[in-house]
């Protein structure tokens, strides 16, 4: 089932005239707009005059990462909240669904097309669990009789059921999954809830997480990226979490990237660390170090340290992907304020430190930020906040980390049903005001050779005057694009343009 919603200011066909802005999208800081069409004058690039306040500069011959998309995490807590809202009011079930990952060029949508799914229980479940709580050596010795109790079937059936839901209004979106912990009997504290592998079960956990990959499959869910340890620095006894030395995961990884290839899996990606931008010169340059051939690249959390600490990463290893995958937006924030620090770090710093992917947390909670794990220490304070708040009355809202997202998302899904997503041009902001203004550029080939490229800028003006009071100015700003000139002028918000034009 598919909903699809295009409103008639947004429809672009393929006689789109070159160099014209038609397609765009707005969020701004006083909900005026919210990811929606602002409307107004279509926007022409012509012969260059003077430059505007801000200037912006679009490189098309300089290309950097292809992108993989923008979403969150389908968690147990999640999928629970989805099934009931399908249960409750079906119609707004496949409402939201379509809202959130309708790729369709022009869609009334945010386009998610990438969604990070726990293996086994997380501080998001109903209960501990693993996908073989009973293995283990009372079983034999070798690993098949170690895992002989490996049940995919563990996992909530709202949650495979829920993803092949969104499966059905984007084919495409891409799965990237990976355990919070090993089973229990791996483990030195025999349980889920912190503590570390066992050495003598590396390659038992290789083989464990080879068979989560085998259940997606069999359940029509392929994957696009598998990691082998979420937060492999973070031990907590209040909810699962391994410790995980970058040798253990080195080894795990060799291991695994074998099992894989021989698999049938040599497509799906192996990432490696999922953890903090703070520790980005360290954990993940020596797990590269040590089994660079068994991945593919690393991703990175927003908990401690900075965007810009990627770089410590990929100065070192510049043909290695690296993945953004998880922040969390905190219940009771200000709107606006959470807004500019998501596209300053994440959705327009994150792939300017070369991030392909824009990732938060749980896609949906309740109103007080569950539900979660019982007993577990995580999200402390006001709490954690979904980017889709669903509530007991079968309704839901979206939240600022929506908005966000969908500005980036815009940006970079395919053109064409099919199609390739987009990749990362360079981009440069001069002039009086060109500080107010955070860019990124892509451009998106086609599907058929010979149709014109999608040239898109996603565009934050954050001068709202909040360090002196409140006064909020728009930039007008001229956009330089192949020797043409362009002239727009931007709201404090976040504005998403697109233009067609010959390829490269």
């Amino acid at each position: 089932m598919r909903f699809s919603f295009i409103p008639a200011v947004l429809t672009l066909v393929s006689t789109v005239a070159a160099q014209t802005i038609t397609d765009v999208w707005q969020t701004t800081w006083d909900k005026a707009q919210l990811l929606s069409n602002p409307g107004g004058n279509t926007v022409t690039f012509g012969a260059p005059g003077d430059i505007g306040s801000a200037d912006i500069v679009v490189n098309d011959t300089s290309t950097q990462q292809t992108m993989a998309g923008f979403g969150s995490s389908l968690t147990d807590s999640s999928a629970q909240l989805f099934a009931g809202l399908k249960s409750q009011n079906e119609g707004n079930y496949w409402k939201l669904l379509d809202y959130l990952f309708n790729t369709t060029n022009g869609a009334n949508s945010a386009g998610f097309s990438y969604v990070r799914v726990p293996l086994g229980a997380s501080d998001f479940s109903a209960n501990v669990y693993s996908f073989d709580n009973s293995g283990g050596p009372s079983l034999g010795s070798t690993i098949t009789e170690l895992l002989s109790t490996f049940n995919f079937e563990a996992a909530p059936s709202d949650l495979l059921s829920t993803l092949q839901d969104i499966m059905s209004v984007n084919s495409d979106v891409r799965l990237h999954v990976l355990p919070w912990s090993p089973p229990a009997w791996m483990k030195d504290s025999n349980s889920m809830n912190g503590g570390s592998l066992n050495d003598q079960y590396t390659d038992a956990m290789a083989s464990y997480l080879l068979k989560s990959l085998q259940g997606f499959k069999n359940a029509g869910l392929p994957v696009y990226a598998m990691s082998i340890q979420n937060e492999p620095m973070n031990s907590d006894g209040t909810y699962p979490t391994c410790n995980m030395p970058v040798e253990t995961e080195a080894a795990i990884g060799k291991s695994l990237r074998s099992l894989m290839d021989s698999n049938g899996f040599n497509d799906t990606k192996l990432i490696g660390f999922e953890h903090n931008w703070s520790n980005a010169g360290d954990y993940p340059v020596q797990l590269m170090q040590q089994a660079g051939d068994a991945f593919d690249g690393v991703s990175f959390h927003c908990y401690e340290g900075d965007v810009s600490n990627q770089e410590q990463f990929t100065s070192q290893f510049p043909d290695k992907e690296v993945y953004f995958t998880e922040c969390s937006g905190t219940l009771g924030s200000d709107w606006w304020t959470d807004i500019k620090w998501y596209m300053d770090n994440l959705f327009i710093g994150g792939p300017q430190y070369g991030s392909s992917s824009g990732l938060m947390w749980n896609l949906a909670l309740d109103s007080n930020g569950g539900p979660k794990l019982p007993g577990t220490d995580s999200c402390g304070g006001a709490g954690c906040r979904g980017v889709v708040q669903i509530n007991d009355d079968g309704s839901w809202d979206v939240n600022q980390e929506f908005y966000a997202l969908g500005q980036a998302a815009k940006a970079v899904i395919p053109v064409d049903p099919n199609g390739p997503y987009a990749q990362r041009v360079d981009s440069s902001v001069g002039g009086d005001s060109g500080w107010a203004l955070l860019v990124s550029a892509y451009a998106t080939g086609r599907a058929t050779a010979g149709d014109q490229t999608r040239y898109s800028l996603v565009v934050t003006n954050w001068n709202d005057g909040s360090d002196s009071g409140w006064n909020p100015q728009s930039v007008n700003a001229t956009i330089e694009f192949r020797g043409k000139q362009a002239t727009y002028t931007f709201p404090v918000g976040v504005t998403t343009l697109s233009w067609y034009a010959d390829g490269n």
